[in-house]
This record gives structure tokens, sequence and C-alpha cells, in this order.
């Protein structure tokens, strides 16, 4: 497994800038912190924190081509900013060009630009170590850090919460899986919390 990662950080490696690097080697750090935390599979939260970004460098016009192409991804992205394409653009490539298999990988690395209603633990997981991982700075930054040690849940409630406020601030348009993943993240703490009174 340690030398499909090395060939994995390899293959990122002449994808990305060193900066975009960096921030997935990070990534995949905090999923794996998260993925131990949470009960979820190391490995696999390791991988997808590494690749979610492998098409994040990709010229516009080579990722409307993958989009327009596989008509599994949602065919309303184009309508939307061009930084939430880079996710479903790589979860397409890793699979076709790395031969990553594993569907619970494919779709966290899919979503961990927008989120979507009933996110799986390990889509949770990759959302949020993209928000958090050490190079990440902006204010709140370290409020959402220390909510990722006590409550996955409310801490990317919390992360989906200053995206949404940035982009309404910017006058820019809210992809609906967004608000979906939001919702369906209220829902799901009402749920626990009921259950646990």
């Amino acid at each position: 497994m340690e030398n499909k990662i090395a060939l994995l950080k390899s293959a990122l490696e002449k994808q990305v800038t060193e900066k975009r690097f960096l921030h997935s080697l990070g990534v995949a750090e905090t999923a794996k912190e998260l993925a131990v935390r949470n009960g979820a599979d190391v490995k696999k939260a390791e991988i997808a924190g590494l690749l979610h970004d492998f098409a994040k460098n990709w010229p516009k016009e080579k990722m409307i081509e993958i989009i327009v192409k596989y008509q599994e991804l949602p065919n309303d992205l184009l309508e939307y900013n061009e930084e939430l394409w880079h996710g479903p653009v790589a979860s397409i490539i890793v699979r076709e060009k790395l031969e990553i298999t594993d569907n619970d990988i494919i779709m966290a690395i899919r979503y961990h630009t927008s989120g979507r209603e009933k996110m799986s633990l390990l889509e949770k997981i990759v959302c949020l170590a993209d928000y958090i991982e050490p190079l990440r700075q902006y204010p709140g930054v370290d409020e959402i850090r220390k909510l990722a040690k006590l409550d996955l849940n409310q801490a990317l409630l919390t992360a989906l919460d200053r995206t949404i406020t940035f982009l309404i601030q910017k006058k820019s348009k809210i992809y609906p899986l967004t608000f979906e993943a939001r919702n369906s993240l209220i829902d799901e703490i009402g749920k626990l919390t009921e259950g646990g009174s």
C-alpha cells in the first residue's frame, strides 16, 4: 500500500503546482487524522485526500471537455463557478487514468467542492480536511479545527456556513448541492441530538 501511495504522489506532483501539491499532502494527513477519530477507513481517506485536487490546475477547456463527455457528472455544473469543476473532473480522471475503482474514494473526490445531501462519512472527512489542513489560513479556521476534534458534523456545518456566507457577500451563485449538504447535516445533527436526549 505504501508503494501505491508513493506512485499516486508521483502522479499528482506531475499534475499540480508545488503549492497545490503541498496542500494535497496536508489534506491527506488531515483526512487520515479525521478518519482515525471518526472510525473511517484511514487508507481510503488518505488516497481521497491526496487526489482530491488532481484536476485543480487543469485548463478550463479541458475540464469542460470532461464534464460534457461524462454523463454521470451533474449536467448543471457548467452553469456555476469553475471553482466547483475540478472535484467532479478529478473523480473521473483518477478512475480512468490512475485506476482508482473504489466508489467511496471516487465520490469523496467528486463532492469535496460542493458537498451533497446525505454525504458519506468519507465524503465529510475529505470535504472538511480540505477546509482545515495545516496550510489553510483564513478567519475562523482555528475554530473549525477545534470543532473537528469534537464533532465532525458540526465542524463541516460551520465550514459550509462560512462558504455560503462568503459566496453571498461576493454576490456569487451558490451550487444547489451545497445547500442540500447543509440542510442534510442540520437534519442529521437534529436526529443525533434527539436520539441522545
